[in-house]
């Protein structure tokens, strides 16, 4: 029988990664509150194993491998976050990982990979297909694919963080913004958030370049962003096109905000001088969508994700050191 991505799966996601995955804090700035005129709850999964979300859904599908799976391993592809989440919850199942990551890929994110284990293949994101080549090595080597959104185990513990999110707020929560890439963060949080609070508005947020989730939404099917973006310093979220099993999900979406480079560096700024978090750009671009004004927050309560905080050192240097030029090398 074919499992399909649900809010029961999501509740036993929890059961599954308790004691593995952090239960990450839901925080509260008064400097923040003030500045926006309403109440701002912030989601720090840059507190979360391997420095993202990413780690609730990967263990939640690997720590599922039968005896024989684990002996043969894993294989994903990912610009840095998941591979990362893979490698740690690889080697605290006693099984290896493949990664498959764009040549591009933050230095920090490569050696994060390497530092839990993880074997890395490299790539070109503009030319290679990174699918095919996760999926070749998975049919040679008889290893378990385990991908980065179109999973349902994958979204379902993605889902626990809306479900902590729930459990730790003290109030209704009136809207909620996330960052969309393949979708499934935001379809996990989804499911929890249908059958908890159905009334909350639910939001996605993309970098203005890569808004193929807001382009889906208004053409009723999966599509992609126009060709020639430039790159954007949000490297997790350049996925083009939300996922098959996680884009009827977010159509429930009440809409999707755009940032752009300058803004979400403005928001890694904000958070590491006010709020004194280090958030990568792209697990940053809810906060960007806050502070530059793109959704009403004053007389509300907004939940945000902060989805990683796994960022360049250098690039981090020239953000907060306001050497950041969008387009330019750091």
């Amino acid at each position: 029988m074919t499992h399909t991505a649900s809010f029961s799966g999501v509740l036993d996601a929890a059961r599954q990664i308790a004691g593995a995955a952090v239960r990450t804090p839901l925080i509260e700035s008064p400097a923040l509150n003030d500045r926006l005129g309403g109440r701002v709850l912030i989601k720090a999964e840059t507190l979360q194993v391997a420095g993202a979300f990413k780690f609730r859904g990967a263990y939640n599908r690997i720590s599922r491998l039968t005896d024989e799976e684990k002996a043969r391993g894993v294989v994903a592809y990912s610009s840095g976050n998941h591979a990362q989440a893979v490698a740690a919850a690889a080697r605290r199942m006693g099984t290896s990982a493949i990664i498959v990551m764009p040549a591009d890929s933050p230095r920090v994110k490569v050696e994060g990979v390497i530092a839990f284990g993880g074997e890395v293949r490299s790539y070109d994101r503009w030319t290679e297909s990174r699918e095919a080549i996760g999926e070749e090595i998975a049919r040679t080597r008889g290893s378990v694919l385990v991908r980065p959104f179109d999973d349902p185990f994958i979204i379902e513990g993605q889902g626990t963080t809306g479900l902590e999110i729930l459990e730790q707020a003290d109030a209704p929560i009136d809207q909620l913004l996330c960052g969309a890439s393949g979708g499934g963060l935001m379809a996990g949080i989804n499911l929890a958030f249908a059958e908890r609070s159905p009334a909350t508005r639910m939001l996605a947020v993309e970098p203005a370049a890569y808004d193929d989730t807001r382009r889906s939404l208004e053409a009723g099917e999966r599509i992609t962003y126009p060709p020639g973006a430039a790159p954007s310093i949000c490297d997790a979220l350049m996925s083009d096109r939300p996922g098959e099993l996680t884009f009827p999900i977010n159509q429930r979406l009440a809409g999707v905000l755009t940032v752009t480079d300058a803004e979400v560096a403005e928001a890694v700024r904000y958070a590491f001088r006010t709020l004194k978090l280090v958030v990568e750009p792209g697990g940053a671009v809810s906060l960007a969508a806050l502070l530059a004004g793109k959704i009403e927050a004053a007389g509300r309560t907004t939940a945000i994700v902060l989805s990683g905080g796994n960022i360049d050192p250098a690039l981090f240097a020239a953000i907060i050191e306001d050497r950041f030029t969008p387009g330019a090398p750091a």
